[in-house]
């Protein structure tokens, strides 16, 4: 029986545990960790599957799923032990840019600080744990919506801190859409002061952190490195012109044809590679980019 596909769902587990259509990304686990690269930068259009590739990030990574390994039993990342053992054993820290549309600078830094506050209260526990001294606490305690410029571009470095302190492993931070905010500033005309308040934020999350292991962060654009970037001579931009990652976002061609097979439509298929022809990046041909959404309409048309 054809299982559901499950349009506008961005959480990996919620797609497993319901046995929800899934074309198998996790080999994007495998590749980037071999990388090496301790920033990466991947931007792609929308739809193409960043959202959920971060959640199946974060859940394979973090702390907060461990003894969860079922979410990935009979996947690609699953077949060595190698990984099998690295399920749930690192602090995470995920946040997303993806909501901050804001028609001024002053409303969109209360957003970002807002988003570091419910990531201090998800970790409040860390307050009061053994080696926070007082002065850490203070700091703790003055992140809030109103703090100030200098507590808020260090809020993602002092959690680093604690976390390490914590759990004894450096973090990996996960940031999705980071260039959502930075569009609007763009179109609202506050560019200028979005881009210093984030540089400082990302320089030092992603460039001066001791306690930084890796980082991915997506958008859709990538901004010029004399901007929001200059300082990151530690970061991997991966475009769609890039050979990383090609077949880990959208559909292949063979995904597509897989699917098509399970729903019993294997004799639609020229007609399906007529109808959206896809994409080319690097040396893969025909990405079905848009993901979920376009499955379900091949599946509905047909």
């Amino acid at each position: 029986m054809a299982r559901t596909v499950g349009i506008g769902i961005q959480d990996y587990g919620k797609i497993r545990e319901n046995d929800y259509f899934y074309i198998d990304k996790t080999g994007f686990i495998k590749e980037w960790w071999e990388s090496g690269d301790e920033v990466t930068l991947i931007t792609r259009p929308r739809r193409f599957g960043k959202t959920l590739n971060m959640s199946m990030a974060e859940q394979f990574f973090s702390i907060d799923y461990a003894g969860r390994g079922s979410l990935f039993e009979g996947l690609s990342i699953w077949q060595e032990e190698k990984y099998r053992a690295l399920q749930g054993t690192y602090p995470v820290i995920s946040l997303s840019f993806a909501n901050i549309k804001e028609k001024d600078y002053p409303a969109a830094r209360y957003k970002i600080c807002q988003l570091l506050v419910n990531l201090y209260n998800r970790y409040g526990f860390l307050r009061d744990s053994e080696g926070m001294s007082a002065r850490d606490r203070e700091f703790f305690d003055r992140v809030s919506v109103d703090m100030n410029d200098g507590d808020a571009t260090l809020a993602l470095y002092q959690l680093s801190d604690y976390l390490y302190r914590y759990y004894g492993k450096k973090v990996i931070i996960l940031l999705d859409e980071y260039d959502t905010p930075m569009q609007e500033a763009y179109v609202a005309g506050y560019w200028e002061e979005l881009v210093a308040f984030t540089r400082s934020m990302f320089n030092a999350a992603f460039k001066t952190n001791p306690w930084l292991e890796r980082a991915i962060m997506t958008g859709i654009t990538r901004v010029s490195k004399e901007s929001v970037f200059s300082d990151l001579n530690n970061l991997k931009a991966v475009t769609t012109t890039s050979d990383e990652y090609e077949a880990a976002f959208g559909f292949t061609e063979d995904e597509v044809f897989t699917a098509l097979d399970e729903y019993g439509l294997d004799e639609r298929k020229s007609d399906v590679k007529y109808w959206y022809n896809g994409f080319i990046f690097g040396k893969w041909k025909d990405i079905f980019g848009d993901g979920l959404q376009a499955m379900r309409q091949i599946i509905m048309i047909l």
